[in-house]
C-alpha cells in the first residue's frame, strides 16, 4: 500500500462518546470499521445493537452492523493491517496528575499492526507534546517502523457535545495536525471523508493546546460566575438578572451561568492537563486554571451550605429530611454522570442524614447509587425540599412549582415564592 492510497479499513479504539460516533459516521461514509473496546460488555450490546450513548439510537447500531462493515470487538487480533486508526480513550486525573494509561495501552497494542503507509491519529485530550514524545515512541517500538517516514501520525481533538442536537460529529468543524507535512496530508484525507470541513495548524503541540484553551476558556469563565453568584447573594443582588441584561451586549461579552459545579470528562479534568504541562516543563503555577478548579471544585459544597441555611430558616434539619434532586447528568438532557457536581451534592446531604432521591429521566438504576424515582406529584409532596441540579427539558417544572415546599434552584429554571436560586 502506498503513502497516497485511500483508507479502507478503520480501527476505532475506544468505543464511548466520542469513539462509537466516529466508528458509526465511517460506516456510514464507506469505511470498514473495526470498534475495539477493552470492555467486553461494552462490545456485547454493540454486537446486539444495543446502543449505551443517548446520541447514538439503537437503529443506528443496526444499520451499521447489518451493513457488515462494522465490528464491535475486545480481540486486539482483529485490528490487523488497518489503513487508518484513531484513539478515542479515556484521559483521567490520578491524584491530580494526567493518567495517560489509556493511550499507552492503546497505542500499544496497535503497534504490532502498523504497516508501511498506514495512519494513526490520536483524538483522546492530553497536555502538549503527547503524539510526539509518548504516541510515536510506542508505536515505532512495536511495529520497528519509524513515524513520518513510514506510517502517518496525527493528532485531532475532540469536539462532541453529548446531547446537542445541532452540532455533531459531521457538521462540527475538525482540527486536524501531523508530525509532518505528508501525516496532515493523511490525517486531511481521512477526515475530509467524515466531517464537513477541516482546520489544519502547523503541527500537533498547537492542536492539542487548541483543545485545552477551549475547555480552560469556559472553565475559567464559569469560575468567574460561580465565583460572582456567591458574592452576588452576599450582597443581595440578582446575578442572573444583571447576566440577563449583561447578556443584551452584541460584542465583547459571551454568556456563562452559574451552576452547581462543572462535570463531564472535559472541563473538571482538561485545564489540570494543561496546568500540569506548565507547572512540569516551566516550573510556574497556571493562576488561572488553578483558581478556577478551587472555585468549580467546592460548588457543591457550596449548594449544600445554601440547603443548611434554607432548612434553618424553616426551623428543620438536613438530618432526616427527605430532598429529591432532579437531575443528576452533569448537562442537561443526557445521561452523562462522569464528574457530576450531582453525585457530590448527594453523597455530602446523604453524609448529613438526608434521605435523598434522584429523579433522572436520562438515567438507569444501574448507573446511579441512589434510589431513582419518578418525578411526580406524591413525590414532589412527600420532599422537604427539592433541588434542580440538571435542568432536563423533559422535567415538568409546572408540576415542581405547584407541589414542592422548598426549591433550590441551581439553573434558575424556576421562580416563586417557594424557590431560591444559587
Amino acid at each position: 500500500m502506498s503513502l497516497e492510497s485511500a483508507p479502507t479499513k478503520l480501527v476505532v479504539v475506544g468505543q464511548g462518546y466520542v469513539g462509537l460516533p466516529l466508528a458509526l459516521r465511517a460506516v456510514e461514509v464507506g469505511f470498514n470499521v473495526v470498534g475495539f473496546d477493552t470492555d467486553t460488555g461494552r462490545v456485547k450490546r454493540l454486537a446486539d445493537a444495543d446502543s449505551y450513548i443517548e446520541d447514538i439510537p439503537d437503529d443506528r447500531l443496526v444499520r451499521a452492523l447489518g451493513s457488515e462493515r462494522y465490528e464491535p470487538t475486545s480481540d486486539p487480533g482483529r485490528m490487523g493491517a488497518f489503513d487508518v486508526a484513531v484513539i478515542d480513550v479515556p484521559t483521567p486525573l490520578h491524584d491530580g496528575n494526567p493518567n495517560l494509561s489509556f493511550v499507552e495501552g492503546a497505542a500499544t497494542l496497535l503497534a504490532p499492526h502498523v504497516q508501511p503507509g498506514a495512519t494513526v491519529v490520536l483524538e483522546s485530550t492530553s497536555y502538549p507534546g503527547t503524539t510526539e514524545e509518548l504516541v510515536a515512541p510506542l508505536l515505532e517500538e512495536g511495529s520497528g517502523l519509524v513515524a513520518g517516514r513510514d506510517f502517518h501520525l496525527g493528532y485531532s481533538p475532540e469536539r462532541i457535545d453529548p446531547g446537542n442536537p445541532d452540532w455533531r460529529l459531521e457538521n462540527t468543524p475538525k482540527v486536524i495536525s501531523g508530525i509532518d507535512e505528508s501525516s496532515l496530508q493523511a490525517v486531511r484525507n481521512f477526515y475530509d471523508r467524515i466531517v464537513d470541513q477541516t482546520i489544519s495548524v502547523s503541527g500537533t503541540r498547537e492542536a492539542e493546546l487548541t483543545k485545552l484553551l477551549e475547555n480552560t476558556f469556559r472553565h475559567v469563565n464559569i469560575a468567574l460566575v460561580n465565583e460572582l453568584a456567591m458574592f452576588a447573594e452576599e450582597l443581595d443582588i440578582d446575578v442572573w438578572e444583571a447576566i440577563d441584561a449583561a447578556s443584551t451586549k452584541p460584542f465583547g461579552y459571551l454568556r456563562f451561568t452559574p451552576g452547581p459545579g462543572v462535570g463531564g470528562h472535559c472541563l473538571p479534568i482538561d485545564p489540570s492537563y494543561l496546568s500540569w504541562k506548565v507547572r512540569r516543563s516551566l516550573g510556574q503555577p497556571f493562576r488561572f486554571v488553578e483558581l478556577a478548579n478551587d472555585v468549580n471544585e467546592h460548588m457543591p459544597d457550596y449548594v449544600v451550605r445554601r440547603l443548611v441555611l434554607g432548612f434553618n430558616r424553616m426551623g428543620r434539619a438536613i438530618n432526616g429530611s427527605r430532598i429529591l434532586l432532579l437531575g443528576l447528568a452533569y448537562k442537561p438532557n443526557t445521561g452523562d454522570h462522569r464528574e457530576s457536581p450531582g453525585t457530590a451534592i448527594a453523597q455530602s446531604l446523604s453524609a448529613l442524614g438526608a434521605d435523598v432521591r434522584v429523579a433522572d429521566p436520562h438515567l438507569s438504576d444501574q448507573s446511579v447509587v441512589f434510589p431513582l424515582v419518578e418525578l411526580s406529584a406524591e413525590e414532589l409532596d412527600s420532599a422537604d425540599a427539592v433541588v434542580v441540579v440538571t435542568d432536563h427539558d423533559a422535567f415538568d417544572y409546572d408540576l415542581v412549582r405547584t407541589h414542592a415546599r422548598y426549591v433550590f434552584d441551581t439553573r434558575n429554571r424556576l421562580d416563586g415564592p417557594t424557590v431560591e436560586r444559587l
